[in-house]
């Protein structure tokens, strides 16, 4: 709620692990979106890739380690 306007996150390089929260497909006004460089595993949640296509789809760019760690279809980079 008190980031309901935050339209920029980057997460790079903070060495988080366990899976990406489905918590952050609540911020509605994310365009940017970087995780990679990170430990996090599974998949990227269904509210987060709803970000991309509902509601004009503001989330322009979502970046995550999709090519070792992360399954992901709609992420934007894959590292």
């Amino acid at each position: 709620q008190h980031l309901a306007d935050l339209e920029v996150l980057s997460l790079l390089f903070n060495q988080l692990t366990g899976t990406i929260p489905a918590e952050l497909g609540a911020l509605s006004s994310l365009e940017i979106l970087f995780l990679s460089s990170n430990n996090l595993s599974g998949s990227m949640p269904k509210d987060v890739c709803n970000l991309r296509t509902t509601n004009g789809g503001l989330l322009s760019s979502l970046d995550a380690d999709c090519k070792s760690e992360v399954v992901c279809s709609c992420c934007t980079s894959c590292f």
